[in-house]
């Protein structure tokens, strides 16, 4: 196993795991032990995922912050990086409505599946109605009050309130370059080191990986609703694995376009992060792999992967945003309903919005897409009709999400002149302040 490549081992966990718990559904106490032996340490896995992000987030952008020495090359990145999300967020939502207006799914649900799919998770659908009811009667304005923590330490008690936490970070690295070089120093140089303690713990909890993943997909196996649900939801999430493709796609070629690596170089950097995403169906608990994989695996600078990145995991959700197209209309084709050009131009506004406003945590996406389905004037009890395959649509949408965040980390990068050749790091290397293995290349010609 040590001798396979890092996203290879996770493949084989995620096979071992659906074999395993395949074989285990045969018996009458296979699930209940999967449940209560296997699926833990699943639960244990994404948990040290989410333990680190917190820390993490804090640490690197203090420290990319703080390293740019001059507020103008933060936001000139800034601006880089949010026109660039904002622009692959509506490419996004524009493919999904043109995949299922292409192919049409909803057309295919008779009234009598609809009613059963209704009735196995009307109550589902409910609580997530009542979560986005109250996120609606909010003012217009709350969702800028809600960046603006009013203690810290209690925003970084909670992983959905990342941004909150990358306020902070932000704020203080500010405040770091403002204050005189010789009295940032120490602060600079414990969150340097703190910022090496993190991801050599990355490192370790990456060892885990091909383990958490087999509990992870053990588990999903024995949880899935009955095939008779699926067999009448497979045009819908066809249409929306199509769109989630094509959007890789896209992503390889402008990364193609504007760094001229070849598309190889990009998707074997970012596949282990690609099936951890998958796995955990979270790209808060996931960004600290993304993180590394960018840096020491791409070459990014860590000023620049330090910015883009915890921003991107919070506010980048391109698969998300082409999930809620495309079931916002899936939904209007299941009720029989024609949706104008102005309703759909609604929704590709509405669903780039909320993805800004979506938790990097699974399900977030759901309460996003109630006030989609409002917007459009789609019936909201239309929910129920995708609970049954959402779960792991959620998993290739988070996948995508994980994708995009990379992919306009590399493009930030080369716009800025911060990309240096890879610099990997294995999970035994010493970090030594003395030394220079602990710089990567591009800091080392940086400080020549």
């Amino acid at each position: 196993m040590k001798k396979l490549a890092l996203h290879w081992q996770i493949l084989l966990g995620m096979a071992a795991g659906v074999i395993f718990a395949l074989i285990l559904t045969n018996f009458s106490w296979g699930a209940e032990f999967i449940g209560d032996w296997i699926k833990p340490f699943g639960n244990i896995f994404i948990n040290a995922l989410k333990l680190i992000a917190v820390p993490l987030i804090l640490a690197s952008l203090v420290k990319g912050i703080s390293d740019l020495k001059d507020i103008s090359k933060l936001s000139k990145m800034g601006a880089r990086t949010i026109g660039i999300y904002i622009f692959t967020t509506i490419v996004a939502v524009t493919i999904g409505l043109g995949m299922v207006n292409l192919i049409k799914p909803g057309n295919a649900i008779t009234e009598e599946t609809q009613q059963d799919l209704i009735t196995s998770y009307e109550g589902d659908a409910s609580g997530i109605k009542a979560n986005a009811d109250k996120q609606r009667e909010s003012g217009p304005l709350q969702a800028l009050e809600d960046i603006v923590p009013e203690n810290i330490f209690a925003a970084a008690g909670d992983n959905a309130n990342m941004l909150q936490v990358i306020f902070f970070a932000i704020f203080f690295g500010i405040g770091l370059i403002l204050i005189p070089e010789k009295a940032a120093k120490p602060v600079k140089d414990f969150f340097d080191g703190f910022n090496e303690v993190i991801l050599k713990m990355i490192d370790l909890i990456m060892l885990a990986a091909p383990y958490g993943v087999f509990a992870l997909l053990a588990a999903l196996v024995v949880e899935s609703p009955s095939t008779d649900l699926f067999a009448a939801l497979a045009m819908y999430g066809v249409t929306v694995l199509i769109g989630l493709a094509l959007m890789i796609g896209f992503y390889i070629l402008l990364v193609w376009i504007t760094t001229k690596n070849k598309p190889s170089f990009f998707v074997n950097g970012i596949a282990p992060a690609q099936l951890l995403a998958f796995s955990t169906s979270s790209s808060a608990a996931t960004l600290p792999v993304t993180m590394e994989r960018v840096e020491e695996h791409m070459g990014v600078s860590r000023e620049v992967s330090s910015f883009v990145l915890p921003i991107g995991a919070t506010i980048n959700m391109d698969g998300t945003s082409l999930y809620q197209a495309v079931a916002a209309v899936f939904i209007a084709q299941a009720f029989g309903m024609d949706l104008s050009v102005g309703a759909q131009l609604g929704i590709i506004a509405t669903a780039t919005l909320a993805s800004i406003g979506s938790a990097a945590v699974p399900g977030a996406g759901m309460v996003m897409l109630v006030i989609v389905l409002a917007q459009a004037g789609i019936p909201e009890a239309g929910l129920a009709l995708i609970f049954a395959v959402d779960r792991p649509l959620d998993m290739c949408r988070t996948m995508v999400n994980v994708t995009g965040d990379a992919a306009v980390s590399l493009m930030v990068a080369k716009s800025v002149d911060k990309m240096g050749p890879p610099n990997v790091k294995e999970w035994d290397d010493h970090y030594d302040p003395d030394s220079d293995n602990t710089e990567s290349e591009l800091e080392k010609r940086e400080k020549a």
